[in-house]
């Protein structure tokens, strides 16, 4: 046996998590095994957060959108924040290069859609934004 070797470790597809079910729930789950829906409780667990995956998954790929970093020289003009604070999201700005604030978004406009901003670079805004956001920048 002193020549086995390992090739490589492997790496486990998946990670464990742990959940607390109530009684009634977890009734219900057994039942659905039990008539053949699922192969077991896993299976049932597997497929639902994989159906609320599905059900979420514009508003998950919007929001990494938004936290994606951006190259070169990005805008925010007033017409993109007020639309961001329409759709009740919040932004977080992330650029390597420029970012540039108009002049004209005001601050009480900027702390009510920018969440956070990570520039590697530059930014500019007016004093009273940078002011307002100041906990915001990293």
């Amino acid at each position: 046996m002193s020549n086995v070797r390992n090739i490589r470790d492997k790496t486990p597809e998946s990670e464990k998590i742990t959940i607390n079910l109530g009684y009634v729930d977890l009734g219900r789950i057994d039942l659905l095994v039990q008539e053949g829906f699922y192969s077991n409780r896993s299976d049932f667990i597997r497929t639902a957060i994989r159906n609320q995956l599905d059900t979420q998954g514009d508003t998950v790929s919007r929001s990494i959108d938004r936290h994606t970093m951006e190259l070169g020289l990005r805008d925010y003009a007033v017409a993109d924040l007020e639309a961001i604070k329409d759709a009740g999201e919040m932004l977080h700005v992330k650029v390597v290069g420029l970012a540039r604030i108009h002049p004209d978004v005001t601050p009480e406009l900027a702390l009510a859609t920018i969440g956070s901003i990570t520039v590697l670079g530059a930014l500019q805004a007016s004093a009273e934004v940078k002011t307002a956001l100041a906990d915001r920048i990293k």
